[in-house]
């Protein structure tokens, strides 16, 4: 099992939802609806998808529903960017678009390069360049 398909988010409103990844990230996606059941983007490697909270809660159990919790669920996702230019760009697209800035773009104990922003639902991204990145011709991180 060793292969992540597709990331879902549940998100609170899915009309501002897509206006921040599909009309503020520019996430690539066929859906044209503001505000769909569900949408999926096109993303290289895994796909991203947003469904509506309360309806995943319910999508897992209708009997016993996990609880909605607010803040830091103790996970992160990450755009692995080829320069620190690119980290400072995707940073301040993310600001344009509504998201909250965590930490501003800065060196990491590690030696590589990196901010944090959060989206519209709390969901927390790190925008991180390395050293030693690598990417295929896709533009993913090949590890």
């Amino acid at each position: 099992m060793n292969r992540m398909n597709v990331i879902c988010l549940g998100v609170r409103d899915m009309a501002r939802a897509v206006r921040f990844y599909r009309d503020g990230l520019d996430f690539l996606t066929e859906e044209t609806a503001d505000a769909p059941e569900v949408i999926f983007f096109s993303t290289p490697g895994t796909k991203l998808e947003l469904y509506p909270r309360d309806l995943l809660a319910l999508d897992i159990s209708q009997e016993a529903p996990p609880p909605l919790a607010e803040g830091f669920a103790g996970i992160t996702l990450a755009y692995n960017a080829q320069t620190k230019e690119e980290v400072r760009q995707v940073i301040e697209l993310a600001r344009k678009a509504g998201a909250r800035i965590v930490k501003e773009p800065q060196d990491a104990f590690w030696g590589g390069y990196h901010g944090y922003f959060a989206d519209l639902d709390g969901y927390y991204w790190e925008v991180v360049w390395g050293p030693n990145f690598e990417f295929d011709a896709q533009g993913m991180l090949i590890m």
